[in-house]
């Protein structure tokens, strides 16, 4: 029996140790929450630290000396790491084989110089925002950069004392996940996705066979590192790997038609469980075809002949992109279908109605922790959900000025995500608003139910109430197109390009500008302080008093956040008037 220190997502007390049963694999694991009545332990664990290598003498260094710029780790924070199953190994990195070095892991909530969170309930009887950090096990998705500056840009870190993140589980740089999920009309399905969501992304990835874009080719040395400072030489590398390319091709055959199968799969459970807008779902990244017809009595022969057929004519590897899509929809429709099976606490004569009375039938499955979804009874609510995936494609971290990095945006609902450039200072929106009223959702959603989009007192069309067009969740509009189909987005990141990255809920988004939340973070000495001021602000000037929830990433170009363009000067001055209007006794009374 092994065991495996975890710490509880958003927990920042001691470790717990929690054993791991021997000769169980993932895939089972995986499949656990098929079984309803399964009241087996959970098998996955969110990491809310992330591994890294540091100098031994970092960990009591001398008050006389400088640690090296930008190497600010919380050393009272950091805890020596143990490796066990589905963590990260304790390797020196080949870069720097010489140096004494200490393998400890960091909660990334006390490395407040690389990242913040801040989350204010406003003038709302209790806060349904909720928000996430911490890696997750996925391969790799970096783009690999030129050997020669892999090279040099391993020295610059060994030279500077950088700490050097450990490789993941997978031989990959570890993935490191921040989330943001703004509730509406409660906090369970916010809560839901915050402990889940990422379990359901680990898990789509696994089924999907999805590959590292780090896979190294027959007879070209690796990137992560020298290859003449590994033991073995080029020769150990080359025949490493030839087999570890073997392997990887073998498993490509054996999974490269479970993408297809499981979008098909998905799709079908969709139109039979949900029906309406769902009868004709075809998403984006999905390569599967339009789901057979649920009414057809071979229903499931039919399923199986399509998905056969297409598993011999569909030969490319899966995408990140039709990964993550796939969990955002299996997790909403799991997370729909537990609530349509609850007794409904608004009908005080529920017992007389079938349990199927909103349209949504099937049964639910477990989520991959193995807990149920949300409380007993109905939950009518939903959330907004966005997320940011990092990969770098060596061990350097992404917030060091030279590292290499590629970052993967998933958006639902009306929170935002934002980059700040180094050069301009001005922000790089990655998101947009799902409202019905946008012109991309507006096409979508008249093509289907123009007899549900309305227009409220303020002017602001709305769908069946809802101002988002796509959240999870909001099992009374699902039939109408409220989807959780996310909008994905790729941006590769080059050295010290941008200076920090935003995730913030509509209630800073709603209240600020864009330019207005970078220019408070650029004003800040680290990014937990830039967070916390950026929703002290919303909070001031808000005229509605909605949740703020700010979360600030570090990246590259931090220490030059305040150089492009006129630093934070652009927006002071409106800021400070801002602020004064909100002070004004007499603009409390008006409104």
């Amino acid at each position: 029996m092994s065991t495996c220190a975890v710490r509880s997502a958003g927990s920042r007390g001691p470790l717990r140790v929690l054993a791991r049963t021997p000769g169980l694999s993932q895939r089972n694991t995986a499949n656990l929450r098929i079984q309803p009545g399964d009241q087996r332990s959970p098998r996955r664990h969110f990491h809310n630290y992330f591994v890294t290598h540091l100098p031994s003498s970092s960990l009591h260094p001398d008050s006389r000396s400088s640690a090296g710029p930008g190497h600010k780790l919380p050393r009272s924070a950091s805890t020596p790491h143990t490796p066990g199953p589905g963590s990260a190994p304790a390797v020196s990195p080949p870069n720097m084989p010489s140096r004494d070095l200490t393998v400890v892991r960091i909660p990334l909530r006390s490395a407040k110089h690389h990242f913040g969170a801040s989350n204010s309930r406003g003038q709302r009887h209790y806060n349904e925002d909720a928000n996430q950090a911490g890696t997750i096990r996925i391969p790799a998705f970096a783009k690999r950069v030129p050997i020669s500056l892999s090279r040099r840009q391993a020295a610059r870190v060994a030279g500077e004392g950088e700490g050097t993140s450990a490789d993941s589980s997978l031989g990959d740089p570890q993935i490191f996940y921040f989330g943001v999920f703004d509730g509406h009309g409660g906090s369970e399905c916010s809560e839901f996705l915050r402990e889940e969501l990422h379990g359901y992304i680990e898990e789509a990835a696994e089924e999907f066979g999805l590959e590292s874009s780090l896979k190294r080719e027959p007879g070209i040395p690796d990137s992560m590192g020298d290859p003449d400072t590994i033991s073995g030489g080029r020769e150990s590398v080359s025949q490493s790997t030839s087999q570890t390319d073997g392997q990887q091709s073998q498993g490509t055959t054996d999974s490269s038609s479970a993408g297809p199968r499981l979008e098909s799969e998905l799709l079908a459970e969709y139109k039979r469980t949900i029906g309406g807008y769902f009868r004709r779902f075809k998403p984006s990244h999905f390569s599967a075809p339009t789901a057979p017809s649920t009414r057809d009595p071979g229903y499931s022969s039919s399923l199986s002949s399509t998905s056969s057929s297409d598993s011999s004519s569909v030969s490319s590897p899966s995408t990140l992109e039709s990964v993550l899509t796939y969990a955002f929809l299996r997790a909403d429709l799991d997370f729909v279908t537990a609530q349509a099976r609850k007794p409904d606490p608004d009908d005080p004569y529920i017992s007389d109605f079938p349990l199927n009375k909103d349209e949504i039938l099937g049964s639910p499955h477990l989520p991959p922790s193995g807990h149920g979804i949300g409380g007993p009874v109905r939950f009518k609510g939903g959330s907004t959900a966005s997320v940011a995936l990092i990969s770098t494609p060596t061990p350097s971290p992404f917030w060091h000025p030279a590292a290499h990095s590629t970052l993967v945006v998933a958006h639902v609902g009306d929170t935002r995500i934002l980059l700040c450039e180094t050069a301009t200072g001005r922000p790089l929106p990655l998101t947009s608003d799902h409202h019905p009223s946008t012109p991309a959702e507006s096409r979508r959603l008249r093509r289907f139910v123009t007899d549900s989009l309305v227009t409220d007192s303020f002017g602001e069309e709305r769908i069946r109430g809802l101002a988002n067009s796509r959240a999870f969740g909001d099992m009374q509009a699902k039939r109408t197109g409220v989807s959780a189909e996310p909008d994905v987005v790729r941006v590769d990141l080059r050295p010290a390009e941008f200076s920090f990255l935003v995730l913030c809920s509509d209630g800073v988004s709603g209240s600020l500008g864009d330019q207005e939340i970078v220019d408070v973070i650029k004003e800040a000495g680290t990014p937990e302080e830039g967070a916390r001021k950026v929703v002290e602000y919303a909070t001031e000037v808000s005229n509605d008093g909605d949740n703020a929830t700010c979360l600030v990433v570090r990246l590259g170009g931090w220490e030059r956040r305040s150089e492009g363009g006129v630093g934070s000067l652009g927006t002071r001055e409106m800021r400070e008037m801002r602020r004064a209007e909100a002070g004004d006794p007499r603009r409390r009374g008006r409104c």
